[in-house]
């Protein structure tokens, strides 16, 4: 997978605490994330589990979009998180750094 603009969503739990975030390489800025290389609000809460993330043409697009996410009321995030990964897995592989593909991915692998 190629260095992308992409906004994410991580858990600490299924239904626990999330964090928002924007990145251009979503695979270095997980294995940041697993391995706690960063002090901050996600290392405090143990916040690691990747439960969605959505891919954009430019940086602005993802920004524009985190700050958007940032703005919802908890329960639409919920929602959106259900919609893309009802089970709450986490879709990023800490042993092999291997991100899942989301509905979003298998869709415009289809095309």
């Amino acid at each position: 997978m190629n260095k992308r603009p992409c906004v994410y969503i991580l858990a600490s739990a299924p239904n626990g605490i999330l964090y928002i975030g924007v990145t251009s390489d979503l695979h270095a800025r997980m294995a940041t994330h697993d391995q706690e290389l960063l002090d901050g609000f996600t290392k405090r809460h143990g916040i690691k589990m990747l439960v969605f993330y959505e891919f954009f043409e430019t940086m602005m697009d993802a920004i524009g979009r985190e700050k958007r996410l940032k703005d919802w009321h908890r329960a639409w995030k919920v929602r959106l998180i259900m919609n893309f990964n009802p089970e709450w897995r986490n879709l990023f592989d800490p042993a092999t750094g291997e991100i899942a593909f989301g509905p979003s991915d298998v869709d415009r692998n289809r095309s």
